[in-house]
């Protein structure tokens, strides 16, 4: 295993699977920008998911996981889009990174917590 990096073991039949919290990390961050309403992650601004998921940019900026036993708790921090409700896209993205990490990683999500830290507005096109 690489150093300085966490991994959850999951014992198996065949052997132990090892997913390292980056994994997660990245797969909570994919499902929050999917949510409508959402405008980015900070430290991510300008990009769009293909860009990030490309690996131009670390796209598991600004969200935290923590894992105890079999529990998954997420901290995630997002910008919205000017003009979206705050709490319904905050909920959304809840929602949507509950169900993605534990599609991909068959743990319990305890918990999604999302910190709105700004909002983002449209580009203004320049007039000639």
């Amino acid at each position: 295993m690489a150093e300085g990096r966490e991994y959850i073991s999951c014992p198996d039949e065949l052997g132990t699977i090892h997913i390292s919290e980056d994994v997660l990390a990245v797969t909570a961050a994919a499902a929050a920008l999917e949510v409508e309403g959402v405008g980015g992650l900070p430290g991510n601004l300008g990009s769009d998911l293909a860009e990030l998921l490309a690996g131009r940019k670390n796209l598991s900026r600004g969200v935290r996981v923590t894992v105890a036993e079999d529990s998954v708790t997420v901290e995630i921090s997002l910008l919205v889009k000017y003009g979206s409700s705050v709490q319904e896209s905050a909920k959304a993205v809840q929602t949507a990174v509950g169900e993605a990490i534990a599609n991909a990683s068959g743990f319990t999500v305890s918990a999604v917590n999302v910190h709105v830290a700004g909002v983002t507005f449209p580009a203004q096109k320049k007039s000639k």
